[in-house]
């Protein structure tokens, strides 16, 4: 990827959808862009459409108008299989709630996802150690999600985002199911792995605090980026 790329860049973003016989617009000409290694925090209320664009820049449903390219590829012009592609090659994603396998313990939850990239699995689990090392979890590597606390799944949650190194992060609301003093900590340390990895970030939050920490603030308001 050319360095003055941006990672990925939103032009005249739409979705609407249908409900009761009546259209409801939720992002309304969205137009932003992300540079290598920004992290930006996409701050907006409830209900204010920061999820679905997430969801749009994630590749993960269609339904939307207006163009979205990741890393220089124009996603909206791919196939089914293109954006597959081009979401396992340079995106991670961390949810508010972790979504861990619950039958895999810590290191194998972070193997899979490169495993699928088509990792070898040594290697993966050299690279699931090496990160979930530097979240404070050496000593929990075998233990599954039920013997974690919240915030060790959420770290887990984190590495596993992080394990193909991917040139994008999407995090939505990150640390909002956790108390505020976990949710200050896993922050803290999700921005250091993140830079510490060059990885770019984009993150829904209506935390004023944390977005404070980011490089760059963006505000969605009935579907208009501010």
């Amino acid at each position: 990827m050319n360095s003055a790329q941006p990672v990925v860049r939103l032009t005249n973003l739409t979705r609407s959808f249908e409900q009761g016989g009546e259209r409801i617009d939720v992002l309304r000409g969205v137009n932003l862009s992300i540079g290598p290694g920004e992290i930006v925090a996409l701050l907006g209320p409830s209900g204010s459409g920061k999820s679905t664009m997430l969801q749009a820049v994630g590749l993960l449903e269609g339904g939307f108008g207006g163009k979205i390219e990741i890393v220089g590829t124009d996603a909206s012009a791919l196939a089914t299989d293109g954006r597959t592609k081009l979401r396992r090659e340079h995106l991670g994603f961390v949810y508010q709630f972790h979504h861990l396998l619950p039958d895999f313990n810590a290191i194998e939850n972070v193997v899979m996802p490169q495993l699928v990239a088509g990792k070898e699995r040594g290697a993966a689990e050299e690279r699931a150690r090496e990160i979930l090392s530097a979240l404070g979890l050496a000593h929990r590597l075998t233990h599954r999600p039920s013997q974690l606390s919240g915030g060790e799944q959420q770290r887990v949650a984190v590495a596993r985002a992080l394990a193909n190194r991917p040139h994008l992060v999407l995090a939505d609301e990150p640390t909002g199911n956790l108390d505020e003093h976990t949710a200050d900590k896993v922050f803290a340390e999700f921005l250091e792995l993140v830079r510490g990895e060059g990885s770019a970030a984009l993150v829904a939050t209506h935390n004023e605090r944390l977005a404070a920490r980011m490089d760059r603030v963006v505000r969605l308001h009935e579907g208009v980026l501010e």
